[in-house]
């Protein structure tokens, strides 16, 4: 009866091991082939709701987040978007948030 026991334990013992080397071999693919998407900025305007910069690749999208819809608003090259692209993008998200902000004062 206890070589049961011991036999059940190992063949327990062995899964694990199993599960733990899988997660370990998937994280290291992981991190080898590298991020598909990358967030480069995110700026909400409300709940579930804003502006996000995605860097896909050598690409960088530009999306409107709303609560039922995404939709592309503009694609960059990865040379096109520098600083200067970061910071038209934060002011005209400033203007917006500002914007918004006076309309739901009125």
């Amino acid at each position: 009866m206890t070589e049961q026991y011991i036999q059940m334990i190992a063949a327990l013992g062995g899964v694990i091991l199993l599960i733990i080397l899988f997660g370990y071999l998937m994280k290291k693919r992981q991190t080898k082939s590298g991020v598909l998407i990358n967030v480069v900025s995110y700026q909400p305007f409300g709940p579930r709701k804003g502006v996000a910069a995605l860097k896909m690749g050598r690409e960088v999208l530009l999306l409107g987040i709303t609560q039922n819809d995404i939709k592309l608003l503009k694609t960059f090259n990865e040379n096109e978007f520098e600083e200067k692209t970061t910071a038209e993008i934060n002011t005209k998200i400033r203007m917006l948030k500002n914007m918004k902000e006076r309309l739901n004062e009125s």
